[in-house]
């Protein structure tokens, strides 16, 4: 049998005092930026600390007071939505980008619910596991913002709009509303009077102000036949709606005017003309449910995806999207969130409104197949 490998060992300061011929007490002074030692002594120690590859230790870092050099990002979803969510992937990589300039690490973890996301929390603060957090999906009834503030734990919130009652939170916001209505605009420019919002999670304050928004705007417009109808922003559950509403059924307990209900189904109710759902994957999903059922894309019914992706250009037709650059809404709530550890005061950065790309999804209402 192969001899077991020994593991590398890591420098220590010990081995640096050796090498540049000082003290191990002058190398703690030396890399702690603390008086006691000449500059020249100092600048001798950082070389020989670089040419070693020597790093502070976590444990070390933490005895000091100096912190975790770690982020914390708790995602309170369904596991099993995340690997088709191309939104978080792109926002965490936004994140990381910015961390590892820095040398910080990211804590990630995924929970059932909000609840145990504030117990990782108060665990990740008792352990002193890191130094902030990012917190994603602010929720319309949002126990986070008060217990962060309890704890004196540095945070940005993604996604929230501007709160004045938690001041000591960063929040790097889009606006929804303005968003939903340039969506609405194109719809009701192009003769669309039957929209269906299939949206995301309820109670998540972004999922509200859409619904909100549309709402608003359909009553500004007298759109009658505006509804949206939550889901868990699964492809399953994209599908699903997809082919309830396409085939005349009852949302939210609704019932449209002059329609009867058999089996789950309003007979003589209308199907909506155009469909807006809160991501890329649930779009597609739409798309093929509808091809399923008979329906045409954008010939019988326009579809609007809320997040655009490569995965809206390869499915055909190509999908009308909104679109922001995610990856650099993740570094804008890093930045923000070391500025905090830096000292910095907490603010409320506002991204630009995503924008709506027109492809060969959306059409006017009524206009049959488009030719090929």
């Amino acid at each position: 049998m192969p001899a077991k490998r020994s593991p590398a060992r890591r420098p220590t300061m010990k081995d640096i005092a050796q090498r540049a011929g000082v003290s191990e007490s002058a190398v703690s002074f030396a890399l702690n930026d603390r008086p006691g030692v000449s500059e020249i002594t100092r600048d001798r120690v950082r070389r020989v600390a670089e040419q070693l590859g020597w790093r502070p230790s976590t444990a070390a870092r933490q005895l000091s007071g100096e912190g975790a050099a770690t982020v914390g990002l708790v995602l309170a979803r369904p596991a099993d939505t995340l690997g088709v969510d191309s939104f978080f992937l792109q926002l965490i990589s936004g994140i990381q980008e910015v961390l590892a300039e820095r040398h910080l690490g990211l804590l990630f973890q995924v929970v059932e619910d909000v609840d145990d996301e504030c117990a990782v929390y108060r665990r990740w603060w008792a352990e002193h596991r890191v130094d902030g957090v990012l917190v994603v999906d602010p929720r319309t009834d949002d126990a986070r913002p008060d217990l962060l503030d309890e704890l004196g734990l540095p945070a940005v919130v993604i996604g929230g709009a501007p709160d004045a009652r938690h001041p000591g939170l960063s929040t790097v916001w889009a606006d929804d509303a303005g968003a939903m209505a340039a969506v609405v605009d194109e719809l009701s420019a192009l003769g669309h009077r039957r929209i269906v919002h299939i949206a995301g999670l309820p109670g998540l304050a972004h999922t509200e102000r859409r619904i909100r928004t549309l709402r608003a705007e359909a009553d500004r417009r007298g759109l009658a036949e505006v509804r949206s109808v939550t889901t868990d922003y699964s492809d399953a559950e994209g599908a699903a709606v997809t082919r309830r509403v396409l085939q005349g059924g009852v949302l939210e307990g609704e019932i449209p005017a002059g329609g009867t209900v058999e089996n789950g189904v309003v007979e003589g109710g209308s199907r909506p003309t155009a469909l807006i759902y809160d991501n890329d994957v649930m779009a597609v999903a739409g798309v093929a449910a509808a091809t399923e059922l008979g329906f045409s894309v954008p010939g019988d019914v326009s579809v609007v995806a809320w997040e655009d992706s490569a995965l809206c250009r390869m499915v055909k037709p190509w999908l009308s999207a909104l679109s922001r650059d995610t990856v650099e809404f993740g570094r804008t709530a890093a930045k923000e969130l070391t500025s905090l550890l830096d000292g910095g005061p907490a603010r409320a950065v506002r991204v630009p409104v995503p924008r709506l790309i027109s492809r060969e999804s959306t059409g006017p209402c009524g206009a049959g197949p488009r030719e090929a």
